[in-house]
């Protein structure tokens, strides 16, 4: 994802090249208002169409996640609601930690970790402080904010909770396996499905976000002085690097993924869609 920026600062600070150079036009850092450029591209497409995909997945995943009923059918269950922990999940539910008493969706027990880990990872940081603050909302272009404090007050305090949302994310990627595993059975005996392909697929590419993470790089070889002497986790901290190289990639395909997935079971629940199968063993 390239090397991080501190949100907020100026554009003199960003370190762009190129058409991208900052001040362009300008006298100094005091005569740039809200918004200023040089610039003469289109710069404002990329955080639009940004803001604008990233705000329909988060309204559809709002919208899901308060729904009570099609979130599974016969051996599908939507990622959103997995690890399914209340009573209400019936057979779909990994363990019941929470009773009939809950009369909310399962989802809203379960959507803190997913939704913390990404909120709070790095990539989507840059990606919904340019796009939903302006923060900055473009390389040279100046942000309409004239202070900046950074990450050290609440609400932005809370982004440090990243590492334990990572962990927890680790035991939901557990899961949505376990739910890929379980998804190869079909009416009649083990077979494959499109909702097998999709729910599979939401779990590879969750892991891969999973494991690109920074704080996986960093779990696997930080605070090493020297490789040599741990091989294990200097063979761990290159594989961790090579995939940290993608982790925008990652990031990108695992978010639309669970929604696709997501809205397909919930055709399949209302029986709006025929899910198509074949069968390895009767």
């Amino acid at each position: 994802m390239g090397t991080p920026v501190s949100i907020g600062a100026p554009p003199e600070s960003i370190g762009c090249s190129g058409t991208c150079r900052s001040g362009a036009g300008h006298d100094g850092p005091g005569s740039i208002g809200p918004l200023t450029t040089g610039r003469t591209d289109r710069w404002w497409l990329t955080p639009l169409g940004t803001g604008v995909f990233l705000g329909t997945l988060t309204a559809y995943a709002v919208w899901a996640g308060f729904q009570t009923a099609h979130f599974a059918v016969g051996s599908y269950i939507s990622p959103l609601y997995s690890p399914c922990v209340a009573a209400d999940c019936g057979a779909h539910a990994n363990i019941v930690l929470i009773g009939s008493w809950w009369r909310l969706s399962p989802a809203l027990l379960v959507m803190i970790v997913p939704v913390g880990v990404r909120a709070t990872c790095y990539y989507y940081r840059k990606v919904y402080y340019r796009s939903f603050w302006l923060s900055p909302p473009a390389c040279a272009v100046a942000e309409p904010r004239q202070r900046y404090s950074g990450e050290s007050r609440f609400p932005l305090l809370l982004q440090n909770l990243h590492r334990y949302f990572w962990a927890g994310s680790v035991l939901v990627a557990i899961m949505l396996t376990a739910d890929a595993v379980r998804a190869f059975s079909q009416p009649g005996g083990v077979g494959f499905g499109v909702g097998t392909l999709l729910i599979a697929l939401n779990a590879a590419a969750f892991w891969a976000y999973v494991l690109s993470c920074h704080a996986f790089r960093h779990l696997v070889g930080g605070g090493l002085t020297t490789f040599a002497a741990h091989p294990i986790r200097h063979l761990g901290w290159r594989f961790a690097t090579r995939l940290n190289a993608r982790h925008g990639l990652f990031a990108w395909c695992s978010l639309p993924l669970v929604m696709i997935t997501d809205g397909y079971i919930r055709l399949l629940s209302t029986g709006t869609l025929a899910d198509p199968h074949l069968l390895w063993f009767h």
